[in-house]
């Protein structure tokens, strides 16, 4: 751990965004994600793009490149069908904080090193409770269906 954040930063705003982001989207009723990104020349963690908050899965996976890793940080709102000792629709709420690792197979093995050694860091720096690694960006649109069966 240690070495890990002494090679990765995350500025102020950063660490501020993602405290502001996980409290905000606890209660939400829609779903919620922030594309992370880190710059390989400062090893910042940094938003990819600092105005875009995605609504649906569907537009994070559209949003992804084909050849370079990021990480999501998602909040995806659920409703629970059923509980584990009765067969009975339960209808609890719950709201999943998790982050998805997204490291395609076709990214330079450079940068797929660099992902590799921030992936915990991130994690506990947002405070999700899961870590979900997805090679593909279809694979993002089935995510709902990962979470469902946790």
């Amino acid at each position: 751990m240690a070495s890990e954040q002494r090679l990765y930063t995350f500025s102020s705003e950063t660490k501020a965004f993602l405290r502001k982001f996980r409290l905000s989207t606890s209660r939400s009723k829609d779903p919620q994600a922030v594309i992370y990104e880190i710059d390989k020349k400062t090893l910042e963690i940094k938003r990819e793009d600092d105005d875009t908050v995605y609504k649906s899965l569907q537009d994070i996976s559209d949003a992804l490149p084909d050849n370079s890793p990021r990480f999501i940080v998602l909040s995806y709102p659920l409703t629970l069908e059923r509980t584990c000792s009765a067969l009975q629709d339960s209808g609890r709420q719950t709201a999943p904080y998790v982050l998805l690792s997204y490291m395609p197979s076709t990214s330079p093995t450079e940068a797929r090193m660099l992902y590799a050694g921030a992936k915990e860091l991130l994690r506990r720096e947002a405070e999700t409770g899961r870590l979900i690694e997805i090679q593909d960006a279809e694979e993002v649109e089935g995510v709902e269906e990962i979470l469902k069966e946790s």
